[in-house]
C-alpha cells in the first residue's frame, strides 16, 4: 500500500500561556490547517492511501491548562457513535478542527490521522474528573477515506504535559482499512512503555502502527529516526511517524519503516516541512527469526592484559565502558546483571575513539524506566571523557557482532550511520540466552551500534 507522513514545522503561538478566545484559537489553527489540506492533496496525487500527521502540529505546545483550552475541540471517545463530522457539522459544538480534518479525507478519499487538543466534560462524582469540571487530552484521531471518525486515542505516557490529563485507563485503538487490514495508534513517547503500545500489539496482533510524534532527539540512543526503526524491527511491524519539525529545538526525524527497509526525513538544518510517501508492504505473518548463527564467545584465557574501565555519563545515565581499540578483538563489559561482548574488526583504522558501554538500571530523568543496554559507540573525542556525549558524523567502517545477556524480550536493536542515517543489521536474534546483534560493513561511518533493553516490570 502508498502511505503517506508529513513532518510539519507549526505556526506556534507567540505566546502559548496568554489567554485568547476561541475565534484567535482557531485563527491559528487553521493556518497549520491550510497547510494540511495542501499536503492531504499532495499525498492523494502521488496515490497515497493513508496519511500521518504530528503531535501538536495544529496547536503547538508549552501551554498551561487554562491556556489551552480555547483550543480544544470537543469529541466523544465512545464508539456508540458513527459520526462524519464533515457531513454532520451540527451535531456537536466545538468541532471545527475535526471538521476541516474530515473534508480532507472526504475531498481526497484518503484516510488521515492527526492530532489534536480534546475536552470532554465531566462530573464531579467521577472520582478522576478535575477540579474544573473537565478533561483535556491529547488526542489522535483517524478518519476514514470518506470522512467518517473511526478512532480516537488519547496519549497514555505524558512528557510534561501539564495542560493535559491522563485517561483514567490505557486506550487499546484499532482501525480497519480495506488495503491493509488493521492499524494502532499511539503518541510519542508512548512508544518507550509496556502500556498501551506494547499491550496493543500483542493483545491485536496489529501489523501496522501509526505514530504521530513530537519528539526531541537525543543522541546516541534515542534519535527519532533510529528508534522509530528499532520498534519496527523489533516487533516486526510497519510504523507510520510523523514527527514535528522544529531543529531549534532539536526536533526532526520521521519516517515510513518496515522491519527490512526504512524512508525517512532527518533533518536539523533548514525550515519548512516534508512530505515522505512511499509504498510498503502490508505484514501479514510473523517472520520465524534464523537463530542458528552462533555468535562468538569472548575468550576465557584471562591472561591477556584487560583494556582499562571507566565511567562516563550517556543519556544521563552511568555507563561502564571499556575503550575499543586496534585493528580487530573481543571485548566484554558488565554491570549488574549484564553482560554484554563485542567481536570487531576495522580494515582501516581512523583516529576515532569507540567505546563499549553497559548500563543496567533505572533511568531517572525526564521520565523513569528501567533500561538494560549494551552500546558501541563513538565518542565525541579522543578522551574517555567524551564518551556518550552527542556525535553526528563519523567514518569508521566497523564489523562487529554485539551481544548481552539481556533479563528482557523487548530489545530495541539500534543501528545509526553518519550524517544521523540509518543501516540495517545483517543478522539478530535470540541465541544460548543472548540476544545478538551482527553487520559487516555498515554503509558509512559507524555512529552507535545498540541493544536497548526495556525491562517493564522493573519500572
Amino acid at each position: 500500500y502508498v502511505a503517506a507522513v508529513y513532518e510539519h514545522e507549526s505556526i506556534l503561538s507567540p505566546n502559548p500561556t496568554a489567554l485568547v478566545d476561541r475565534r484567535s484559537a482557531l485563527e491559528l489553527m487553521g493556518r497549520n490547517l491550510d497547510i494540511y489540506e495542501e499536503q492531504v492533496v499532495a499525498a492523494a496525487r502521488q496515490g497515497a492511501q493513508i496519511i500521518v500527521f504530528p503531535e501538536d502540529g495544529i496547536h503547538g505546545f508549552n501551554f498551561t491548562r487554562s491556556s489551552i483550552y480555547p483550543y480544544l475541540d470537543f469529541v466523544l471517545h465512545s464508539h456508540s457513535v458513527k459520526w462524519n463530522p464533515c457531513r454532520e457539522p451540527y451535531l456537536f459544538n466545538d468541532t471545527e478542527v475535526l471538521q476541516r480534518l474530515s473534508c480532507m479525507a472526504l475531498k481526497n478519499k484518503i484516510f488521515l490521522v492527526a492530532n489534536l487538543g480534546t475536552k470532554q466534560p465531566c462530573e464531579h462524582t467521577d472520582p478522576h474528573c478535575p477540579s474544573d469540571g473537565r478533561y483535556q487530552f491529547n488526542t489522535n484521531v483517524a478518519f476514514n477515506d470518506d470522512g467518517t471518525l473511526v478512532a480516537t486515542y488519547r496519549k497514555h505516557n505524558l512528557y510534561f504535559e501539564y495542560a493535559f490529563d491522563t485517561p483514567p485507563e490505557p486506550d487499546y485503538k484499532v482501525f480497519d482499512t480495506p488495503f491493509a487490514g488493521q492499524f494502532g495508534m499511539f503518541t510519542c513517547f508512548d512508544i518507550l512503555f509496556f502500556e498501551p503500545a506494547v499491550n496493543l500489539i500483542r493483545q491485536y496482533n496489529v501489523k501496522q502502527v501509526v505514530y504521530p510524534t513530537a519528539w526531541m532527539n537525543q543522541l546516541p540512543l534515542l534519535s527519532a529516526v533510529e528508534f522509530q526503526q528499532a520498534f519496527a524491527t523489533a516487533f516486526n511491524v510497519n510504523v507510520l511517524a510523523a514527527n514535528i519539525h522544529h531543529p531549534t529545538l532539536g526536533m526532526t526525524g520521521s519516517g515510513i519503516y518496515t522491519p527490512a527497509k526504512s524512508f525517512i526525513y532527518h533533518n536539523m538544518e533548514s525550515c519548512g516541512g516534508k512530505l515522505i510517501v512511499a509504498e510498503i508492504p502490508v505484514i501479514t505473518i510473523d517472520y520465524a527469526t534464523d537463530l542458528e548463527k552462533t555468535p562468538g564467545r569472548a575468550s576465557e584465557k584471562g591472561k591477556e592484559q584487560l583494556p582499562p574501565l571507566f565511567y562516563a555519563e550517556m543519556m544521563y545515565d552511568n555507563f561502564t565502558f571499556v575503550p575499543v581499540r586496534g585493528g580487530k578483538g573481543e571485548l566484554q563489559v558488565c554491570a549488574n546483571t549484564l553482560c554484554c561482548y563485542l567481536n570487531y574488526r576495522r580494515a582501516v583504522l581512523t583516529d576515532e575513539l569507540y567505546a563499549l558501554g553497559v548500563f543496567d538500571g533505572l533511568h531517572t530523568v525526564h521520565g523513569t524506566y528501567y533500561v538494560q543496554a549494551c552500546a558501541l559507540v563513538k565518542c565525541g573525542g579522543l578522551s574517555f571523557s567524551t564518551c556518550g556525549q552527542e556525535v553526528t558524523d563519523a567514518t569508521a567502517l566497523i564489523d562487529f557482532q554485539l551481544w548481552g545477556n539481556m533479563s528482557t524480550p523487548y530489545i530495541f536493536p539500534l543501528l545509526l550511520t553518519s550524517g544521523i542515517t540509518l543501516d540495517f543489521a545483517d543478522d539478530m536474534g535470540w541465541k544460548n540466552n543472548h540476544y545478538f546483534i551482527s553487520k559487516s560493513r555498515t554503509s558509512s561511518g559507524l555512529l552507535t551500534a545498540a541493544l536497548y533493553g526495556r525491562w517493564y516490570e522493573k519500572d
